[in-house]
């Protein structure tokens, strides 16, 4: 759990500090006060650019220096990460003091996040529930984030060199199909392995108050057996038509199925929609918890605002089950009458204070 957090010059905190004592943490404000920015600044403790997906620069508080710092201690590790002025599109990471990569952040946290922008997912392009589904992953494959990289990155260079395929070197060529080849099998096999687990835990979950959902990995590729590397050098030409890699794990996408009703996550209802979030998130967290040895850290944004009393209710009671550390928002401190032990906190403004009990 995170013992300590103290955000510099973040979106619109100049400074803040949060200890907290129980469980949940829960931060109450106006709409614009800052308390998302707090779960954004959580979310900026593991790989990635955060839950809103943000440039780094845009993060730095207007009419600040220019930077910005984000502080935890964590078993009594301070995970640190930031940008100074000087560079600020260049993210910063720190762990013990010593200067770290953003991926090695996975291995003290997982950090797994529902924002009312994810109500949406099962409409919106493969690319948000693939980063989803990546999500969950690496809170139980801390390397995840590292093939992902070194895929992508191998992507593009090959992408740039089939581009003007008269000065492509074939052997350099080779050699980047070889590394997307090698990365790409580690991320479709931690994929693989967390959609099996996930569908174990969550067989085990009743059907309501929550809908049970079910999980598949699709692919739109041709089914061909050949290892990715091979494929990919059979389809360079095709590739450097439509000026993109078109096979491969980035272009996998996440399928959601609504047990009860038989139905794609995406022909339900906005609320049954949310439920199959919560449900996925839920079981997701007590399998962390069980292969890990620790809970994630949960970040729940405005996720109370729509659930009538009794489906809070569960909601809190199955959060307080997993173990972990729940950060949730809203705007109205009664969402959350149903908790009794908690640290609860108001936002003004950019400002936190503890709430009146």
């Amino acid at each position: 759990m995170i013992g300590r957090l103290t955000l510099s010059d973040f979106r619109n905190h100049a400074d803040a500090l949060i200890v907290p004592d129980h469980g949940f943490i829960l931060l109450t404000g106006d709409n614009g006060a800052g308390k998302t920015n707090i779960l954004e600044a959580v979310s900026m403790l593991a790989p990635g650019r955060g839950l809103r997906g943000a440039a780094l620069r845009a993060m730095a508080r207007q009419d600040g220096p220019g930077g910005f710092g984000i502080a935890a201690e964590v078993d009594g590790v301070v995970l640190g990460t930031g940008v100074v002025a000087a560079t600020p599109d260049r993210r910063q990471v720190r762990i013990g003091g010593v200067a770290s990569s953003a991926n090695a952040l996975a291995d003290h946290l997982s950090i797994v996040w529902l924002t009312p922008a994810m109500d949406r997912l099962f409409l919106d392009s493969p690319g948000g529930r693939r980063r989803f589904l990546d999500r969950l992953t690496l809170a139980l494959h801390p390397a995840h984030a590292a093939h992902s990289a070194r895929y992508d990155a191998a992507m593009r260079a090959r992408n740039r060199l089939l581009a003007d395929q008269r000065r492509a070197d074939p052997a350099w060529l080779s050699a980047l199909e070889a590394q997307m080849g090698e990365h790409g099998v580690a991320l479709a096999a931690a994929r693989s392995d967390l959609v099996a687990r996930l569908n174990l835990a969550l067989a085990g979950q009743p059907d309501a108050p929550f809908a049970r959902p079910m999980i598949a990995i699709e692919s739109e590729e041709d089914g061909s057996d050949l290892p990715l590397a091979e494929r990919l050098a059979r389809e360079r030409r095709r590739d450097a038509a439509a000026g993109r890699t078109l096979s491969g794990p980035h272009r996998h996408d996440l399928s959601v199925l609504h047990i009860a009703k038989g139905q794609p996550a995406a022909l339900c209802s906005t609320g049954e929609q949310k439920a199959l979030l919560l449900s996925i998130l839920l079981a997701h967290a007590t399998l962390v918890a069980a292969h890990r040895g620790q809970p994630p850290v949960l970040l729940l944004d405005e996720v109370a605002a729509h659930l009538d009393p009794s489906r809070r209710a569960a909601l809190f009671d199955r959060l307080e089950h997993t173990g972990g550390q729940v950060w949730m928002t809203g705007t109205e401190s009664s969402l959350f009458n149903e908790l009794s032990s908690a640290t609860r906190l108001t936002v003004t403004a950019g400002h936190v204070f503890r709430s009146a009990v």
